[in-house]
């Protein structure tokens, strides 16, 4: 075994062996090569761990690259699908509106006809003393301002000349204010000759009191004698069986 003083001795003078004796130098260089890599194979061993992690950084930008094509390709089609779904409830939402628009119409065509069916018979009740002229009336106004979100004013002024019924005598008469235009109007429960030249005197008689000129003079009664048409038609007066057939400017 070496001792402790050989041992120090050649720790002591190795350096400078080595840097003097060739064969030394080649022993020691033998020795060693065992226990560590010459550069050639460090750097290859390098070059190789870093072809590796480039190959392996290449795999996994492969991969999100596909990962990111899948995800814009499910996106899309996650999006067409709420296109598609949202013009399914487009389309439904307007048919549905299409119907509910419709049913309106028939409910209000159906209230019409209701109407005009009880102005009948509120007409006819009238002539058969069965109710009162002034419900009748009052009921059509109320029909006319529903329909027609318009006010109904009755009108009552004494004519002391007597130009109306030929006496001084109280004139009654309906009248509606539209958009700055006057319309006048009789609503009776039936409609003679009389009646309507009665209904035209008091038309003039309001317009030369107000010095205002009527746009209309309209008569709304569900029945009208025959002979009153033709004198409506002379006076230029317009006649409508029901409140809803009413036209205004």
């Amino acid at each position: 075994m070496i001792t402790e003083d050989i041992r120090k001795t050649i720790v002591a003078e190795l350096p400078n062996i080595l840097k003097t004796d060739k064969k030394v130098q080649d022993v020691a260089i033998r020795l060693l090569r065992r226990q560590f890599a010459d550069k050639k194979r460090t750097e290859d061993r390098i070059d190789r761990i870093l072809d590796e992690l480039a190959a392996e950084r290449e795999r996994q930008d492969k991969r999100w690259e596909e990962l990111r094509i899948e995800r814009e390709k499910r996106w899309a089609e996650q999006e067409k699908k709420w296109e598609e779904q949202k013009l399914k409830w487009e389309e439904q939402n307007k048919k549905w509106w299409e119907n509910q628009k419709a049913i309106n119409q028939m409910l209000e065509e159906i209230k019409a006809l209701s109407r005009k069916h009880d102005s009948t018979l509120g007409a006819l009740g009238a002539r058969w003393g069965l109710r009162s002229e002034q419900s009748f009336r009052n009921a059509l106004k109320g029909i006319l301002e529903d329909t027609s979100n318009l006010e109904v004013v009755n009108v009552a002024e004494f004519d002391d000349e007597g130009v109306v019924f030929g006496r001084p005598d109280q004139v009654e008469l309906d009248i509606i204010i539209r958009n700055g235009l006057l319309y006048i109007c009789e609503i009776k429960s039936s409609m003679s000759k009389a009646d309507m030249i009665i209904f035209k005197r008091k038309a003039d008689f309001y317009q030369r009191r107000h010095n205002r000129e009527a746009t209309k003079l309209i008569v709304i009664s569900p029945m009208v004698d025959p002979k009153a048409m033709v004198t409506a038609k002379e006076y230029g007066i317009e006649v409508y069986s029901y409140i809803e057939d009413v036209e205004f400017e």
